[in-house]
């Protein structure tokens, strides 16, 4: 009995350990990671401490995530799956693969702006500022990362399919042939009965003018009778 005991308190503290490790791996949130933290996204004439590259290692960065680019109107966040373009910092060539998240004209009044770029697609995805002709991702304003699937992208984050296009009137519709009905080449005999009789009516027209014919005949012929 004691060792009965024994194994069932043993089962019970693994099963409740189990359940630990099961809710632990189940609350694991999307993160939003501020780039740059407290230095904010700038080029290195700006901030001469900025170093992204150094800022992204140990980072585990997940589809459903953001970054969030806290900056100003003279600087902007351009995202790009296209390593070439990283390298080159010009969008110019390869307008289809890029997205420029925040894209303003340069001003002597530039104004605070805080831009948040949700991860939607795994793999490298490449960051920079393409300002001043990319002057300023030349100096530092860049950044790559490696997005894993994680938990997926969050219901909000998905693209739902394209409804289908509604049928233009001018599309015509096949209608099946009709078959097997026989062609009908001269007038449809009226096969209705006859309900009327044989016998015709005395008044009759036809009928009338026999029975004068009759009549007339009979007179006619009555003197030679008495001859």
């Amino acid at each position: 009995m004691k060792m009965e005991g024994i194994n069932l308190m043993a089962l019970g503290l693994w099963a409740s350990f189990t359940l630990v490790l099961m809710a632990g791996a189940g609350v694991e949130a999307y993160q939003n990671y501020t780039v740059g933290d407290k230095l904010g996204w700038y080029d290195n004439i700006m901030k001469p401490t900025v170093n992204y590259a150094k800022w992204a290692v140990g980072k585990n960065f997940s589809l459903g995530d953001f970054l969030i680019f806290n900056t100003d109107t003279n600087h902007t966040v351009v995202q790009t799956y296209n390593q070439t373009t990283y390298t080159t910092c010009d969008v110019n060539d390869d307008s289809d693969n890029v997205t420029e998240w925040s894209n303003s004209e340069p001003s002597a009044n530039a104004r605070p702006t805080t831009v948040s770029v949700p991860l939607e697609k795994e793999g490298m995805n490449y960051f920079f500022s393409n300002d001043y002709d990319g002057w300023q991702c030349a100096r530092g304003q860049k950044f790559q990362i490696n997005v894993t699937y994680g938990q997926g992208l969050p219901a909000a984050l998905r693209v739902p399919p394209a409804a289908p296009a509604a049928p233009s009137p001018d599309d015509s519709t096949d209608i099946p042939a009709i078959t097997n009905v026989p062609a009908v080449t001269g007038p449809v005999a009226d096969t209705t009965p006859d309900t009327t009789s044989d016998t015709a009516s005395a008044s009759d027209p036809a009928v009338r003018i026999d029975g004068l014919f009759v009549t007339v005949a009979l007179l006619l012929m009555l003197p030679f009778s008495v001859i």
